[in-house]
């Protein structure tokens, strides 16, 4: 069983970002995306904070969200980048596992990912992470470059109130969706 010990607000910003942006969605009526909680056993404590300090992982968690948009099943998983090297070591199999299910069964799946150093985000579609982590299960690189990212799939910042517009990337791969069922 995996242990946990709290290193205080680690991916706070990004997931606050994502949280707002849910909540700004939800109240326009364009989506209603929850954030899934992480199942943990608390083991200790600390009694004048009330913060938990050491947990165990009761299971491996799947995305870091799910819902729908618009009818559309949608689920994802979001992952900061410090560099413009991404390591796929920060994928986990179960994760692929369960977003290629999703995927099987109808729904969209993606990575939300946050390159820090340049504040930008990218819509990676599942399919192009599918790519790049068989790259690196069959001895390929073990990550993907922000040089490889398809332009077009950068978010960008717009003059609207939504702080990480990840509809505009679900736009543009159901875009691609529907032209090769064509």
């Amino acid at each position: 069983m995996m242990a946990w010990t709290s290193r205080g607000l680690r991916g706070s910003t990004l997931e606050e970002m994502i949280n707002r942006t849910n909540e700004q969605y939800r109240d326009k009526h364009l989506a209603l995306i929850q954030k899934v909680p992480t199942p943990i056993t608390p083991i200790k404590i600390d009694k004048e904070s009330r913060h938990i300090t050491l947990a165990y992982f009761e299971k491996k968690s799947t995305v870091d969200y799910i819902g729908a948009v618009q009818g559309i099943p949608v689920c994802f998983d979001a992952k900061e980048c410090k560099t413009d090297s991404f390591p796929l070591a920060n994928i986990h199999e179960h994760q692929v596992t369960f977003m290629k299910d999703f995927e099987q069964q109808g729904g969209i799946s993606f990575l939300l990912l946050y390159f820090t150093a340049r504040d930008e985000y990218y819509y990676l579609r599942y399919e192009t992470m599918k790519t790049f982590w068989d790259r690196g299960q069959n001895g390929g690189k073990k990550h993907f470059s922000y040089t490889e990212l398809e332009t077009s799939f950068f978010l960008p910042r717009t003059g609207s109130s939504v702080l990480v517009p990840y509809l505009n990337g679900i736009q543009k791969d159901l875009e691609i969706r529907d032209s090769k069922a064509d």
